[in-house]
């Protein structure tokens, strides 16, 4: 890339780095300290006052209320290898397991949860018990050598045959895979809800992957959320910078490459539909054509609740976890997501609600509770679903509505508005089916380095999208590393 002359207005204290980032949420943060262990000199630049991204926490309804912003439960987190490979724990990280990992209710008010142990959530799936100690019992053992081949961009292998026997069944569709192994409604239910954090219809390819890899992260490390709230994720990444002699400026909205310093890499932790408005101009135009052409699914309708007491759940399985989702049986998800995807407000859309002060107190005063829950919507919507998310608890846990001190809600525009990476609502930062899933933004050897040289994405747009585990980041990084070596 052809280096940016600096703005006369000085962004960061040197006149040149080895590489600046732009933006600082969980993937900006991973390819900064990347970088900066490889004592490369690094400057991020964040928009927001705080860094953090989707791992943002903040006092949305009432002072003494820690709520997560977007994402607050983190069975990637915990499985990252890039986040194990700096110890976020010593920077002051520290994972809560509830005892059940999620509590899916059914129709007719049924629950049932995973949990860490395959034999306890096998024992509750009655005729499928058998088969899914088949499908998981295997996959648990090996998720730490798979996620170190899925994570991340299509390469040779470490084990071969281990991704083939995955393969041949996370390529499948969510449906298809569920129809062929099981016969009850729990197993089909339980695994068609974890699925659904795909915001992709259900009988599409490779929808089985994310039931397969989120289930398999639960037995294996839990979906643990993070004590005091998922800033503590960010602020762990910060100071893991800093001790790299990295530099992070905040309150500084980029909106010309010329604002930045001089550098010899420039990552950028931003959506395809940002990349073009910043550096379009110096995008060859059939990469700027396959960038415009990029997908985004649909949207999420987002409340938060300062909370008097624990909602009242009516089976108190509901009260062992911190990820509860209100879905029914995979039919009744297949449907929702179906009419989302296609433009369409479901009857009974996918509502997944977290509750985290029943495992960690220190989010809320004594005595009172935060909760948060979401649904999935059309992209860009800006119908307000809060009556519907309410009364979908309601009728699972009568008497929730009093509980409530005070509200807070983003619609799809909202979201976008506070972090322009969700385009119309979308948290995953673009469609997560076959097509997309491995090949994002574009089908590229490199899929993080843009035909500039040295001018990269590492948002959760690149492989493996979605989800907070630093993996894009780190990708992104090496990338570029190889890229500054080359040219020293």
């Amino acid at each position: 890339m052809r280096e940016t002359a600096p703005s006369k207005e000085r962004v960061g204290t040197r006149d040149e780095y080895d590489a600046v980032i732009v933006g600082a949420g969980p993937n900006g943060l991973a390819a900064a300290v990347t970088l900066a262990r490889e004592g490369m000199s690094t400057l991020v630049v964040e928009m927001h006052g705080t860094p953090g991204g989707g791992t943002r926490s903040s006092a949305l309804t009432l002072p003494g209320f820690v709520h997560d912003v977007c994402s607050a439960v983190h069975p990637l987190g915990a499985a990252s290898p890039f986040f194990a490979s700096i110890a976020l724990e010593r920077h002051g990280v520290s994972w809560v397991q509830p005892d059940a990992c999620v509590a899916h209710v059914l129709e007719r008010g049924d629950v049932v949860t995973l949990e860490r142990s395959v034999d306890a959530t096998a024992e509750q799936m009655g005729p499928d018990a058998s088969a899914y100690r088949a499908v998981f019992g295997r996959l648990t053992n090996e998720l730490g050598e798979l996620l170190g081949m899925v994570l991340g961009p299509l390469r040779i292998p470490s084990s071969p045959m281990s991704l083939a026997r995955f393969g041949l069944v996370a390529l499948r569709s969510m449906r298809g895979f569920a129809r062929s192994r099981f016969r009850g409604v729990r197993a089909k239910a339980l695994l068609g809800g974890i699925a659904a954090h795909s915001m992709v219809p259900l009988d599409r390819a490779a929808t089985a992957s994310f039931a397969l890899v989120l289930g398999a992260a639960g037995h294996a490390v839990g979906w643990p959320l993070a004590r005091g709230g998922s800033q503590s994720i960010a602020d762990a990444l910060v100071a893991c910078h800093s001790e790299h002699g990295g530099e992070i400026v905040t309150n500084t909205r980029v909106e010309r490459l010329d604002q930045l310093p001089r550098a010899r890499a420039y990552l950028f932790d931003v959506a395809p539909k940002a990349l073009l408005a910043l550096a379009g101009d110096r995008l060859p135009a059939g990469y700027r054509r396959r960038l415009e052409r990029y997908r985004y699914g649909p949207g999420v309708f987002k409340m938060d609740w300062a909370l008097g007491d624990p909602i009242p759940w009516r089976d108190p399985a509901c009260r062992r976890a911190a990820t509860v989702h209100l879905s029914g049986t995979l039919d009744a998800i297949a449907e929702g997501e179906r009419r989302v995807y296609a433009g369409e407000l479901a009857r009974r859309p996918f509502v997944l609600v977290v509750q985290p002060t029943l495992f960690d107190p220190t989010r809320a005063p004594p005595g009172r509770h935060v909760a948060w829950a979401y649904c999935h919507v059309p992209a860009g919507s800006a119908i307000d679903a809060s009556a519907l998310i309410e009364a979908h608890i309601e009728e699972f846990a009568p008497g929730f509505r009093e509980t409530v001190l005070a509200r807070a809600t983003r619609d799809p525009q909202a979201l976008e508005a506070y972090d322009p990476n969700y385009v119309g609502g979308d948290i995953n930062a673009g469609v997560s089916d076959l097509g997309q899933l491995f090949f994002r933004p574009v089908a590229r050897l490199d899929p993080y380095a843009t035909p500039v040289p040295g001018l990269y994405l590492c948002s959760s747009s690149t492989p493996p999208g979605g989800g907070v585990h630093g993996m894009c980041g780190y990708f992104a990084a090496q990338s570029a590393l190889a890229h500054i070596r080359r040219r020293s």
